[in-house]
């Protein structure tokens, strides 16, 4: 079976790659536009020429507010979650989403058995 062509709006990847800023800000979503037109701020704006002066290595971030645009595709950027960085491959998928989304700030919590000296209720449970 054949894998299902990525479209975006419409637009092929290949299509969506030679697109300026400008054009993208008028194909993305709400959130990503409204941010999108109000201008970059400072660091996104530094960021956008880090990535395009560097394009062969993994460029470290805490711009967690910026959004993926179609020129980030196939690239990997180490984004911050608060701890550590989060190595992360841009797939045509994440086109208009958020850093942060693509780097959780919270581990999920795995319970085990209760330890020694928990509560009352655990005292009739084997320690290990």
């Amino acid at each position: 079976m054949a894998r299902k062509e990525f479209k975006y709006r419409g637009l092929t990847l290949e299509a969506l790659q030679k697109i300026s800023v400008e054009e993208f800000i008028l194909l993305a979503g709400s959130r990503a536009r409204r941010s999108l037109t109000r201008g970059m701020k400072d660091r996104r704006a530094i960021f956008l020429k880090r990535s395009r002066k560097d394009s062969k290595t993994v460029l470290r971030t805490h711009c967690r507010d910026m959004i993926v645009l179609p020129e980030f595709i196939g690239r990997t950027f180490a984004i911050y979650n608060g701890k550590e960085f989060v190595s992360v491959k841009m797939l045509p998928d994440m086109v208009g989403m958020y850093f942060g989304e693509l780097s959780p700030t919270r581990k999920r919590v795995m319970h085990t058995a209760p330890g020694k000296g928990a509560t009352r209720a655990s005292k009739f449970i084997s320690l290990k």
